[in-house]
């Protein structure tokens, strides 16, 4: 894509657990991201979405495959190239009691990146942690306290404006409501979309909630067992989904209307997800698969194009 900021290239993340044994938590994915763009990623748990964006992030190091940023291969990156790179993308954490030093006022918390990069010091500084906090909801008197002393929609916001501190270009939110009440989930990810705005920002949002990540995100991809399914615009995704695994996801959408409960079917899929260290030959969904033929088994499906800008690795469409 020529307006790609980010380009995802045959991506593989496994991990040792033993001997000659290896966890293939990322297998092969490729994708990109247009700059002002949001790229939803869902899947159940185990489907290597939070790991792929720690990858991207560079929190792990690629097993393979490379990951560009602004045209440049962010693994060979190295001194003020790589120190660069850092400041340019940030992430934003799933749990954010975790992901914030208890230890630490929050005034120290959100000038962490600042502080690292040497990008602020004195009067300066304290009016930029200011100036992030009244930016996200938050008041800047809180930049003395501690981050126990908040709810966790506030702490989340804090992550946020952390996240913000260094004027990043690109944002990697791995699953930032899903620790969150429901009341607080739309006004975390309605404060996302309004600073997208304000600054410019592209995003990578992970998510369980696909109800929410059709809300926030221009294009979809969904993951399973290490491998992209599908991937296509947020309505052509929700409206026309061809893989049979993404049926199966949006089957299980809560129906706000009682009324249109019985008008779709529910698709419930049999047994557990393989085990990523010995995943199945083939197509990895072919043994939860209610369309599974022999191909199946033997040939890994490609992945191509079945509809405009509607992509997908799945036999049926492979004709």
């Amino acid at each position: 894509m020529s307006n790609s900021l980010l380009e995802v290239k045959k991506v593989k993340k496994y991990f040792n657990v033993g001997g000659n044994d290896y966890l293939k938590a990322v297998d092969d994915i490729s994708f990109a991201i247009n700059k002002g763009e949001t790229f939803g990623l869902v899947g159940e748990s185990g489907s290597g979405k939070s790991t792929l964006g720690r990858t991207v992030v560079g929190l792990h190091n690629a097993t393979d495959g490379s990951i560009v940023f602004n045209g440049k291969d962010t693994g060979k990156l190295k001194g003020k190239e790589a120190r660069e790179f850092n400041r340019t993308m940030q992430m934003i954490f799933q749990d954010p009691h975790a992901s914030l030093n208890p230890r630490m006022r929050v005034m120290d918390i959100i000038a962490e990146g600042i502080d690292a990069h040497g990008l602020l010091k004195g009067k300066e500084r304290k009016e930029r942690v200011f100036q992030l906090l009244e930016k996200v909801g938050l008041r800047p008197e809180h930049a003395k306290r501690y981050p126990h002393e908040f709810s966790g929609g506030q702490r989340q916001r804090i992550g946020i404006a952390r996240a913000l501190a260094v004027e990043p270009e690109f944002i990697v939110a791995d699953e930032p409501i899903s620790a969150l009440d429901v009341s607080v989930q739309a006004q975390i990810v309605n404060l996302m979309e309004d600073l997208k705005k304000d600054e410019g920002l592209t995003y990578l949002f992970i998510a369980h909630d696909l109800g929410m990540v059709k809300h926030i995100s221009d294009r979809i991809g969904v993951m399973y067992l290490g491998n992209m399914m599908e991937m296509a615009e947020s309505d052509a995704l929700f409206d026309e989904p061809l893989h049979p695994y993404t049926q199966a996801l949006l089957s299980a959408i809560p129906v706000p209307n009682p009324k249109e409960i019985g008008k779709r079917e529910r698709i419930v899929l049999q047994g557990d997800p393989p085990s990523p260290i010995t995943p199945p030959s083939g197509c990895r969904f072919r043994t939860r698969c209610p369309h599974a033929m022999e191909i199946c088994a033997e040939v890994t499906p490609e992945w191509r194009e079945a509809r405009d800008n509607h992509w997908v690795a799945c036999h049926l469409y492979n004709s």
